[in-house]
Parts: C-alpha cells; sequence; structure tokens
C-alpha cells in the first residue's frame, strides 16, 4: 500500500481526491488537510509515501511547501493552472495533474508512483547513520528495536547496544522508511518487523513493552492490520 496525503484548499477538489484514492487499491489515505500548515502538522505524526499537493493555496503555497520539507516524499502536484508544470517538474515531481482530471488520468499518475517506489526500493540503503559518543555509527534498518525521546538526545535501542544520539524523533521519522518503522506515541518509535503482539494500549517488542499514545493509536491499528 502506497500510504498517501491529500493537499488542496477546495473543498470540491479534497473530494475528488479522496473519492479516487479509496477507488483505487493501492492508496491507502493517511490525512486529508485543507492547508500547508494542517499539512505540517500531520507530516509530524506520521510519514507517507506520496502526497497530492495543490500548488495554489492561501499562506503558503504548495511549491514552498514541499521545498520547506527535509525528507520529501514523492509529490504529484494538482492545479488549474499550467504554468506551474515547469517549477513542479524542477522539484522532480512524480507527476502533475490538471484540473479537472479524470480518474483515468489519475490512475495513469499512481503507475507512475509505482514504479518510482520500486525503483527507490531497489536502490535504497538499508541502514542509517547515527551520531553518538563522538562517533558516527552505520547502523543497518535490522538491528533496530525502537527509538526512545530523551530530552534533547534520542535513545536507540538497538539488538546488541543502547546509543545516545545526538538528533530528535521527528528528524529520525524523516530518515527512517516509513514501511519498516513507525510512530506510537510522541516518545517512541519502533521497528515493525519487531513487534509480538500488542495489547492494550501497548506493544510488546523482545523483552521491552512500548505504549501507544491516545493520539497515534488509530494510525497504529491501521498500520497493523495493513
Amino acid at each position: 500500500m502506497i500510504k498517501c496525503l491529500i493537499v488542496d484548499d477546495e473543498p470540491l477538489s479534497r473530494d475528488v481526491l479522496k473519492t479516487y484514492c479509496t477507488d483505487h487499491p493501492d492508496l491507502e489515505i493517511t490525512a486529508i488537510c485543507k492547508d500547508a500548515f494542517e499539512a505540517m502538522n500531520s507530516l509530524g505524526k506520521s510519514s507517507v509515501d506520496l502526497i497530492f499537493l495543490d500548488v495554489n493555496m492561501p499562506k503558503l503555497s504548495g511549491i514552498n511547501f514541499y521545498k520547506s520539507l527535509n525528507q520529501k516524499p514523492m509529490v504529484v502536484f494538482t492545479t488549474a493552472y499550467p504554468e506551474f508544470a515547469v517549477e513542479g517538474f524542477e522539484l522532480d515531481a512524480t507527476d502533475y495533474l490538471l484540473k479537472p482530471f479524470s480518474f483515468e488520468r489519475f490512475v495513469k499518475a499512481v503507475n507512475k508512483v509505482k514504479e518510482k517506489s520500486i525503483y527507490q526500493t531497489d536502490t535504497d540503503e538499508k541502514y542509517i547513520l547515527l551520531k553518538a559518543d563522538r562517533k558516527v555509527y552505520k547502523v543497518d534498518f535490522s538491528e533496530i528495536l525502537f527509538f526512545e525521546a530523551l530530552g534533547d538526545y534520542v535513545k536507540a535501542h538497538l539488538q546488541d547496544k543502547v546509543l545516545i544520539v545526538t538528533t530528535t524523533l521527528k528528524k529520525l521519522m524523516e530518515e527512517l522508511p516509513s514501511s519498516a518503522f513507525m510512530r506510537t506515541h510522541k516518545s517512541y518509535i519502533i521497528a515493525k518487523s519487531k513487534i509480538e503482539y500488542l495489547e492494550g494500549n501497548q506493544i510488546q517488542l523482545p523483552q521491552h513493552k512500548i505504549p501507544i499514545g491516545q493520539s497515534y493509536r488509530e494510525e497504529v491499528l491501521k498500520k497493523l492490520e495493513s
């Protein structure tokens, strides 16, 4: 499943995209936002693979919002103004949908996303670099159990050791693949492959119980079901 975020200030456009995404078997909507600031808040809680992003929005345009992201998901820009297409593609947009667009044209854009996603999955590195103890550790994703917020630092719980890392959970979520990691609480990110079971408001990992925050519960359950 491709996790997608819809960002558009026009109610009709949001409804069309919601219908198209719901009708497509490979897409899962994580949130629907009416402006860039709602989208920022949503991305702070849950990362996505794809953004359907309107170019023309008040206060902060889709173009400038996308430029501001440190970790950029794939993006399909949508707008009624074709003159913005060039700038969109300069930002490495996967596709550009000119309103009003048909479901067939929408499917074509999703197919481009799927092709690009497969390529990235095959070529992405399988590790992350973590700064701790004045060193830079190369840590394979398979070694990670979970990350825990620790004031201005993060405690990385690995299979054979614990590192106190100079970063934040928000920055880590931008660097980690959303297919393999998820945030369950304001203070925790876990490796999905290490989940043993869910019980009440806790997730059991090897030798650790991780809480599920109330605001994260719905998203966690969706990810576990998928």
